[in-house]
Order: structure tokens, then sequence, then C-alpha cells
């Protein structure tokens, strides 16, 4: 049996929408480097749009309001905030003040190591504006989930996509321990690094439970998530964005909120996201995550664990 990967998955969604639904693809240079990491299919339906990202997003804009449901690719999510102005102050606010459904699907495409303007998760800005639903598959069956829910409403939605996971065919599935200590709350492509963290650890003897976040916007703090945090009574939210004022700490705030245990956040540190030292800013690896865990039961239990 061949095995899909994330890939395939966007590319044979897109196939269908583009000619099944009357939908269209757009986006700045689809198919002139790799059309898109493979996940672009060569076929009708696609719109190349010029590099000017502000008018691109309009027209993007444009072909939700008259009904075809496009597919909005941006190559590097960093440019999402030159095309936000459309998606923020009409796609995401027509519905609500003017009965006027704009159903866009944004694929913003994250990256690690690619220079300081290309390597950015800036998703945390779009589920501070209402009317975005915001999520970041990162599975097969994930991504199909999305679309699924892309096709059953008629919001704006942010895909906040990673390379990372382009090559993936596994689904991501929680990890849960009865003797666990603490629980990790991984986001976008820091999941796979969670996951290694935890197996490092688990060789030291401290145990974690990992559960997956999909959905950053709608977020709901529902059993699967939070009781994990009430067995273990220690969280930590984990995201390849900055920290400060980002998807970490508020979704931490959220599960806070829900259990009243205190749950702590982890994301880049607050400068520059660069290629090389001193401003090598790389999103949380296996071993940072190591460390912070240890760091949070070294302070509480005032002691080496």
């Amino acid at each position: 049996m061949d095995t899909i990967t994330v890939a395939d998955t966007i590319r044979n969604i897109s196939r269908q929408h583009l000619e099944e639904n009357n939908g269209l693809l757009l986006g700045q240079s689809i198919s002139a480097v790799g059309w898109v990491n493979n996940t672009v299919p060569d076929c009708t339906g696609i719109v190349e749009l010029p590099m000017t990202d502000v008018a691109g997003a309009g027209i993007a804009v444009g072909t939700a309001m008259v009904g075809r449901r496009p597919i909005f690719v941006i190559r590097f999510q960093d440019f999402l905030i030159l095309n936000g102005s459309p998606l923020i102050f009409y796609a995401a606010k027509s519905k609500e003040l003017h009965g006027r459904s704009t159903p866009i699907l944004v694929r913003a495409i994250g990256a690690d190591g690619i220079g300081p303007v290309h390597s950015g998760v800036v998703h945390s800005i779009f589920m501070h504006f209402p009317g975005f639903r915001v999520c970041s598959p990162m599975t097969p069956k994930e991504y199909e989930n999305i679309w699924a829910d892309f096709m059953a409403h008629d919001d704006p939605m942010i895909v906040s996509e990673h390379r990372a996971s382009y090559l993936n065919t596994e689904e991501l599935e929680d990890i849960i321990r009865p003797d666990a200590t603490i629980t990790l709350y991984p986001i976008s492509a820091t999941r796979f690094a969670a996951v290694k963290a935890a197996q490092q650890l688990a060789e030291e003897g401290i145990i974690c439970n990992v559960v997956h976040i999909l959905w950053l916007k709608p977020f709901i703090a529902d059993e699967r998530l939070t009781q994990p945090l009430v067995n273990t009574r220690r969280g930590l939210v984990i995201d390849a964005g900055h920290e400060i004022a980002g998807a970490s700490q508020a979704i931490a705030y959220q599960l806070t909120q829900a259990t009243a245990i205190p749950v702590k956040a982890l994301g880049l540190e607050d400068h520059t996201k660069c290629l090389c030292p001193p401003l090598k800013n790389e999103l949380p690896t296996a071993e940072r995550i190591a460390e912070t865990i240890r760091t949070i039961l070294t302070t509480e239990l005032g002691s080496h664990v």
C-alpha cells in the first residue's frame, strides 16, 4: 500500500476542488518553484498572482465574495502580514457586519532556517481578530479534517502549514501515560520535537503526556485536553511562533482558566529569527523542550528529578 504524505493530501484535495467544485487556487510563483513543495496540482483553476501582496490578497478575497471558495497560497508565512489587510478588514468582518460570507482558505506556509523574513510562524496574530478559524495541521488526516471543516462553514480559515509536515505520512496520536508528571501541548512543527523530547526524558525517568493541538481558534478546552493536565497538575504549551503574546501563552491561559492549574508557555525567544548566531532563533527543539521541563520540575520540587 502506498504511503500518502501531507503534501500528497493537499495536492489531491486541491485537484478535486479545482476540477469538481469550480474552485480556484491563487498565489505567487505557484508553478515556478516546485509547485509549492509539490502541494499544488498541475490542472485548471490556478491563478498566478503578481508580486503585489495586498493586491493579490484583495483579488483572492474577491473570488471568495462571488462564491468560488478560493485556496490562497502564501508561500512564506511572514508574508501573511503583508497580505493581511483584505483578509482582516474585509474577509473576517463581512459576515458579521454585512451578512455576506467570504469563505477563503489561506494556506500560510511556515518554515525554519530560511532567514529573517522567510522563517516566521505568525498564526498568533490572526487568532487575535474575530471572524477567522485558525488551525495548524501536521498529518494527512488532519488536513482532510480541516478541509471538511472549511467546506462545512462559510468563514475564512487560516491554515498554518509548516514545511516540516509535507513529507510526513504518520498520524500523531496523543501519548497518555498514567505515571506522567507533566502534560505537553505542542503546536505546528514543535509536535515532532515534543514527541522526541518525551522519548528522551523517559530514559531519565521523567514521563510526559503529549496532547497534540490542531485547532488554535476556536480553541475548545474539552476533556481530551484537560483531563491529562488534571492528572499531572503541570502543563507546557509549545509553539513554533514567538512566545510573547503568542499562541503558546494564549492557549496556556485558556487551559489554566479551564482547570485552575498553572500552565507554562514555550516558543521562540524575543529576538529576530535569523540563520546564524547570535540571532539564530530556532523553534523549540527537543533539547530545549526537555531542558524546560527539567527546569519546571526542579523548580517545583526543589531538587533535580
